[in-house]
Parts: structure tokens; C-alpha cells; sequence
């Protein structure tokens, strides 16, 4: 099978963050979850470091993840910081998601490429995974996390791991969202 040039071109430009709070309730099939996660894959990869680990939340450990984010939350927002609601959100996010996705890095124990190329590569691979759930008309959204990230216990980080994030992905019944770009003519200069 192959893809033209028009039909790649647009699949990429309809890519969207889609946000948790659109979700409906409509479970995501294991296999596409799958094919999501093999897409990721093959994301490229300088010295086949293949630096993308994932850890994948379904079915009852979104409550355990969105119990450890509130947490954390409530760990972080002290006294009048604290918000009920962003607490809340942070409980429910992952409930309303079909699956959440853990973005993880194995850095490469001989340091053969730099750091920022590992990075890189995860982001493609990231990059696929989005592409793949726009295809089948599932919402994804790449969270910083920023919170869980430093949370190497809840995630079961090995040596030269770190989080780079949370992907979530659910079902919408949004319509088709507009693009929002620049001009390209603003950011490239032809040598």
C-alpha cells in the first residue's frame, strides 16, 4: 500500500492536541494501542539508540495514575495554593482518557550520540504515535507532567531513565479544529 504525497500532506496538517476534557467514553481496542506504540517505533534513531520507552495506562491504572497527580498536586500546592478544582482535574484527566502513555528515555549508557538527539527521537517517536491516533480518529495530548517526571518510584525508572511526559489519547465527537501556523516564508531564510 502505498500513500500519495496529498494524502501524507494532509494527515499530518490535521494533526491536533485534542484534550482529555473532550474525551467520551468509548474504550480504545488493545490493538490499536499496539499499533500505536509499534508506529512509535520506528521513529528515527541516530546509532538505532532507540532511546523511547513507554509505560501504558488502561482500565483501572488511570485511577492509580490520576491518584498519584492529585497527590502530587496536593504536595506541591500548599495552604492557598491550593485549588480544589486543579486537584480534581488532575484526579479525573486520566479517567476520561481511553489510555495514557508514560514518555520515557532511556539514555544510551555509552553516551554515543548527545543527549538532545535522544530527546529528539523520542519526540518523533511521540510525533508517530500522534499521527497514527489522528488516522483513527483518536484525541491525543502531550503533557509535560511535570510533577510526575520526578517521580521515578511511581514509574519504575531504571538507570538513565526520566519521564518526558504523558500522552493521552480518547475518542471526540469534536469537528474538524482549524490549523494554526505562520507563514513558513516568516521562518526560513533560503541560503
Amino acid at each position: 500500500m502505498s500513500f500519495t504525497p496529498e494524502q501524507t500532506t494532509e494527515l499530518i496538517r490535521r494533526r491536533r492536541a485534542i484534550f482529555p476534557k473532550t474525551y467520551i467514553d468509548k474504550p480504545i481496542p488493545k490493538a490499536i494501542i499496539e499499533e500505536v506504540l509499534e508506529n512509535a517505533n520506528w521513529a528515527p534513531t541516530h546509532r538505532f539508540t532507540e532511546p523511547w520507552r513507554f509505560r501504558v495506562f488502561t482500565g483501572d491504572s488511570r485511577a492509580r495514575l490520576g491518584e498519584r497527580l492529585a497527590e502530587l498536586y496536593k504536595m506541591k500546592a500548599q495552604g492557598a495554593l491550593f485549588s480544589e478544582r486543579k486537584y480534581e482535574k488532575n484526579l479525573q484527566k486520566p479517567l476520561r482518557s481511553g489510555c495514557v502513555i508514560a514518555i520515557c528515555m532511556q539514555r544510551d549508557p555509552e553516551e554515543s550520540v548527545p543527549e538532545w538527539e535522544e530527546i529528539a527521537a523520542v519526540a518523533c517517536a511521540v510525533q508517530n504515535m500522534w499521527l497514527t491516533c489522528t488516522a483513527h480518529g483518536i484525541g491525543s495530548y502531550w503533557s509535560s507532567a511535570k510533577a510526575l517526571q520526578q517521580d521515578r518510584e511511581f514509574l519504575n525508572l531504571k538507570e538513565g531513565e526520566r519521564c518526558l511526559g504523558l500522552f493521552y489519547m480518547g475518542y471526540h465527537n469534536l469537528p474538524e479544529l482549524p490549523g494554526k501556523r505562520g507563514a513558513i516564508e516568516e521562518k526560513v531564510t533560503w541560503m
